[in-house]
């Protein structure tokens, strides 16, 4: 497995190998002691997620707080996104700040977001399949989402329009937000 590290401490890009023929390809896309390995901690997910979204469609910018965050392991099986994550850990040297990574299935580039971070996906083709393994359950009464186009965070998403849901348009500004997060650094 390739695992390339971001700015943003914690925040990996993982790449399985894919092993090809005739027929196919065959793909392990996790593994839990690799991705263990590879956060530097264990990592237990217990829900799956997907959606599936024609071109355009922007989701996030997402997350849920404490005591109910989650951490997540992304990534494409049909289509491709532009997928962001910003850091909300304060204390962090990295905090409000995001990076930005393209996931399709043809570069099979997965992304980990660890508790922390708030994640938005663009979707840039048709019928682009987007899955989600979370290391928490969804629990409404503790999520929340900041603007996807808050000049604060300064994020090109590289389109004018998206389409947007009517709960993300109301989402909070980086500038009023109070994060429950706090950075723990990682021994090393």
């Amino acid at each position: 497995m390739e695992v390339q590290t971001t700015p943003l401490e914690g925040l990996l890009l993982i790449r399985p190998p894919s092993y090809g023929d005739n027929r196919g390809f065959f793909s392990e896309t996790w593994n839990q002691r690799t991705l263990n390995e590879a956060v530097g901690e264990e990592v237990s997910f217990v829900q799956a997620n997907e959606s599936r979204s024609r071109a355009g469609v922007l989701r996030g910018l997402h997350f849920q707080a404490p005591p109910h965050a989650q951490g997540k392991l992304v990534r494409v099986s049909e289509g491709k996104v532009l997928d962001v994550a910003v850091d909300l850990r304060v204390g962090s040297p990295t905090f409000g700040q995001h990076h930005a990574a393209l996931l399709s299935r043809e570069n099979r580039w997965q992304f980990f977001i660890p508790e922390g971070f708030a994640h938005g996906f663009l979707t840039l083709e048709d019928e682009t399949s987007f899955h989600y393994l979370c290391t928490n359950f969804y629990c409404p009464e503790f999520e929340g989402a900041l603007l996807w186009s808050d000049p604060d965070l300064g994020i090109d998403w590289g389109v004018e329009a998206p389409t947007v849901s009517e709960k993300d348009m109301q989402s909070s500004l980086f500038s009023t937000f109070d994060s429950p997060f706090v950075f723990s650094p990682k021994a090393r």
